[in-house]
């Protein structure tokens, strides 16, 4: 899934080139890259598809040409996850009628490709033959209030595969101390592991109305008037999260508690806390030199020499001849910020 905007990575990531396609880390990889990247010794290239917005279909192509023009999915307009996993779904199905599928953000960062993959093979044979569904559990490494959280049952059903009792919305931060403390509770990653049947029979049962529009998006698919057909009916869904379309309704959810250095750098606390630091808790992405400055973190593009001076707690960042310089405090309004502009 590649259709956000990334807004809170304001003057970073902007609606014309969103973070998912942005090397945030500075490790010479964009988000989406590094995404697929993990996933290629267990699944070829070929068997990647992408979701994205109509305007960033160049972008994905450009960044992974590797993956056949078929295969990136251009949505009309935003609808929220659970239209856009149907479209991918339904168009899968035509190819494979039984295709095991992981449905993932590409924005997200793993820091451990190599467990993360353990944990999805585990996942995948768990769901190839049954109608059951496997969102993947982070272990929580903090009391954090901006994630929500999949509550699992204590016993296991297979290996490390144990049953979901409920999802959490984002706690506030004395129940998030609350999540920490019992091991039942994980951090919701938005992954989610099902057979290409059990996705279509799940929309079909929560989501009617999307499974209606697919139904009549579908005789177009593979064919000259996909993109006509798509057009129009896409923008017709309902707005809605598979999270609230699907997963909190179905009965047979599963989890895996899972840990692979996983964060979903929602925002710029997250990337400094990610970052190598100094002795002072600054971290840089760019050719940056600090003096005098404290707890901050600055990106900017390669070909830029900045020197920060005196700063205790900001958020510096430039691209493209727009500059950001902002308390880490406000971060919450970097959105506002960039939208007065």
């Amino acid at each position: 899934m590649a259709g956000g905007v990334g807004s809170r990575f304001w003057p970073l990531s902007t609606p014309k080139m969103p973070k998912q396609f942005i090397d945030i880390m500075g490790m010479g990889r964009t988000m989406i890259q590094m995404t697929v990247d993990r996933f290629l010794p267990i699944c070829p290239i070929e068997n990647i598809w992408v979701v994205t917005n109509e305007a960033y279909v160049s972008i994905v192509h450009e960044q992974l040409p590797g993956i056949p023009m078929c295969n990136i999915l251009a949505e009309p307009a935003a609808r929220n996850t659970a239209p856009c996993i149907a479209y991918a779904g339904w168009k899968i199905k035509q190819k494979d009628a039984n295709a095991n599928l992981v449905v993932t953000p590409s924005d997200a960062l793993v820091l451990d490709p190599v467990a993360f993959r353990g944990y999805i093979t585990e996942a995948l044979s768990f769901t190839e033959n049954k109608d059951a569904i496997v969102t993947i559990g982070i272990k929580p490494t903090r009391p954090e209030t901006g994630y929500g959280y999949v509550q699992s049952q204590a016993a296991t059903v297979s290996g490390n595969v144990h049953k979901v009792d409920a999802f959490r919305e984002k706690p506030d931060l004395e129940t998030a101390k609350q999540y920490f403390a019992d091991s039942k509770y994980l951090w919701n990653a938005g992954i989610f592991v099902w057979n290409v049947n059990t996705l279509e029979q799940s929309i079909r049962n929560f989501a009617p109305q999307i499974a209606r529009l697919m139904d009549e998006m579908a005789s177009s698919f593979y064919t000259d008037k996909e993109n006509a057909v798509v057009g129009e009916k896409f923008v017709q869904s309902e707005k809605i999260s598979i999270d609230y379309a699907v997963m909190e309704k179905h009965p047979q959810v599963f989890t895996i508690p899972s840990e692979f250095g996983w964060s979903d750098l929602g925002n710029w606390a997250s990337l400094h806390g990610l970052l190598t630091q100094d002795d002072r808790h600054n971290a840089a992405v760019g050719n940056v030199k600090f003096y005098d400055c404290e707890n901050c973190v600055v990106h900017v593009a390669e070909e830029r020499n900045v020197v920060v001076q005196g700063l205790d707690g900001y958020i510096v960042s430039e691209k493209n001849g727009q500059l950001l310089i902002c308390k880490k405090t406000e971060e919450q309004r970097i959105k506002e910020f960039s939208s007065n502009l």
